[in-house]
């Protein structure tokens, strides 16, 4: 067990009554209740849809939470980089899927280690170009079973994936011939269209993918390959992405953030996952006579998305604006007083987290555990 040194300046207060309002700010605040229903939630929507789930691990970063999702029946996880799956997989998470190619001998050999480490069947890894899936390939030899690859099929920002769905079949045949790896289905992650807020056209974008995907598999099986994977989704397709999907790759809906909200409130009855990550901060000065300021600006909130949301501790609408690397301005016409704490949504969730060190766990106003940011940074 860790003990209060190693979970930061708030570990004294685990247990506290009053621990919510009493931390030492700025602090990531997740409210316990909300993250577990949001989890349950994915986890049956997921299951009510015949979809495996392999959330985004990039969210969160932590060895407790991927422990959680796989005890709400995820297969395992998806991480970015390789320090986010050497974490998971020291972790004893199974089922790791890296999401970017890995290209460099250095990170090459990292990732030979990893997987070795995983044993078989326990990492795969996307490739995107011939040259990669034959440096994998012999990198793998020295492994002892087989490296799983998925093809990256550029069906998004086209940060990576290949660039047409001939380029995809003609890869998924290369890797098919190496020795040492297996070819074990396509990835087709499309993160431009989890954010499109109309939900019609989010729709039609979603269908455009998939069918895309069925022409990508389709033409494999003439050429005799068999892509038993597809991976994809995400928290803004979670209940469109079916077959020929099978499984998804959501990470947002644990915790939710400013620029999901107006996503998810998209004409449905009520919305599927609620806000369960806060930024806490204290006003530090109250001296100006239109603002005060608290004590989270740039190096504790990503700044990639919306303005944060004033959630809690202010009295009626309020306004934040960033004022610096440490502080940011509340505009309230119910001004809060010096040293009061004010939990701001983030803007955007997962390069928030990647700011701190801790998660504070709360029941109401109770903190009842802190959860280390194992792979924060990274």
């Amino acid at each position: 067990m860790p003990n209060s040194q190693d979970l930061g300046p708030n570990a004294d207060l685990i247990g506290a009554p009053d621990g919510r309002d009493r931390l030492e700010t700025p602090a990531l605040v997740l409210d316990l209740p909300a993250f577990e229903r949001n989890l349950v939630r994915m986890a049956a929507s997921a299951a009510g849809r015949g979809m495996a789930l392999r959330p985004h691990a990039k969210t969160h970063k932590s060895v407790e939470i991927a422990r959680r999702q796989i005890a709400a029946g995820a297969l395992g996880v998806s991480c970015t980089v390789l320090r986010e799956a050497e974490i998971m997989v020291a972790g004893c998470i199974p089922g790791v899927l890296i999401t970017s190619p890995v290209v460099t001998p250095t990170h090459i050999k990292r990732l030979i280690a990893i997987a070795r480490r995983a044993g078989a069947g326990n990492l795969m890894v996307v490739c995107d170009h011939p040259a990669n899936a034959e440096a994998l390939s012999a990198a793998a030899a020295s492994l002892g079973f087989p490296l799983g690859i998925l093809v990256d099929f550029s069906s998004g920002y086209h940060r990576t994936g290949v660039a047409t769905e001939a380029d995809a079949v003609a890869l998924a045949a290369a890797v098919e011939a190496l020795p040492h790896v297996e070819l074990r289905g396509l990835q087709a992650y499309a993160g431009n269209i989890q954010h499109i807020e109309d939900r019609a056209a989010r729709a039609a974008r979603a269908a455009g993918l998939r069918e895309a995907v069925t022409r990508i598999i389709a033409a494999a099986a003439v050429e005799g390959l068999r892509l038993e994977i597809v991976s994809g989704a995400g928290t803004g397709t979670h209940d469109m992405d079916m077959a020929p999907f099978t499984e998804l790759q959501p990470g947002s809906y644990l915790f939710g953030d400013a620029q999901y909200a107006p996503v998810l409130r998209d004409g449905l009855a009520s919305q599927p996952f609620e806000i369960a990550l806060f930024a806490q901060a204290s006003v530090v000065s109250v001296n100006a006579a239109d603002y005060v300021t608290i004590d989270a600006g740039v190096k504790s909130l990503a700044t990639d998305g919306p303005l944060p949301l004033v959630a809690r501790g202010v009295e009626g609408e309020a306004t934040y604006a960033f004022f610096g690397d440490e502080h940011g301005r509340i505009y309230a016409p119910n001004r809060p007083g010096l040293g009061a704490k004010i939990e701001l949504v983030t803007p955007h969730c997962d390069p928030t987290v990647n700011l701190h060190d801790w998660l504070h766990v709360v029941d109401g106003d109770r903190l009842v555990a802190v959860w280390r940011i194992d792979a924060r940074g990274h």
